[in-house]
């Protein structure tokens, strides 16, 4: 494990989040209150009270900004985004180890909106993986044809894409192809 659960449960947070976006996977999933329930409950997140207008559209605002973060490309550009992020939200940093976890901390009130909820858990996540010097295991999908963003938490650094199964499994049958072609 390169960081602890609850900073990779807060990456995994921001991959969903950025790949629900029509730029990274086609279709806007969150166009609604429905998406935006649907995302907070496939996430787990706990506390969440009930989702309004206004929530949707600061982490609307927020997935363009955490996308951001994913195409920075340098240090110094995440580092600024990053930092704009979580300074528009008062961190209040407090242990817990709810729903059967060990202790890990959260960054935001209790009982605070969604939207400070995921600029303060997700922009401590991104800051966390920055400070390590690990900037360059936030990526898009190496697919030709995919625009999804993924974190790649392997020791050898070798995931390419966002999904062995869709896009990692296309583009080996695609390769083995192109190898028989040439073989032939």
């Amino acid at each position: 494990m390169i960081f602890t659960h609850d900073t990779e449960h807060a990456l995994a947070v921001v991959v969903d989040l950025i790949n629900t976006s029509e730029a990274a996977s086609g279709a806007e999933e969150l166009g609604g209150l429905p998406g935006l329930r649907e995302f907070v409950e496939r996430n787990s997140f706990s506390d969440v009270g009930e989702l309004t207008a206004a929530d949707l559209a600061r982490v609307l605002d927020l997935r363009g900004r955490f996308h951001a973060v994913f195409r920075s490309g340098d240090v110094p550009s995440a580092v600024r985004r990053i930092n704009e992020i979580v300074g528009e939200v008062r961190p209040t940093p407090h242990l817990t180890d709810h729903d059967g976890y060990h202790w890990h901390v959260h960054f935001f009130a209790p009982g605070a909106p969604l939207g400070e909820h995921l600029a303060a858990d997700c922009g401590m996540a991104l800051a966390y993986v920055v400070a390590a010097g690990e900037l360059d295991r936030l990526r898009t999908c190496e697919a030709p044809d995919c625009s999804r963003v993924l974190v790649d938490l392997s020791r050898n650094r070798c995931r390419r894409y966002c999904d062995s199964r869709t896009c990692g499994n296309r583009m080996h049958v695609a390769a083995y192809r192109a190898r028989q072609r040439e073989a032939g």
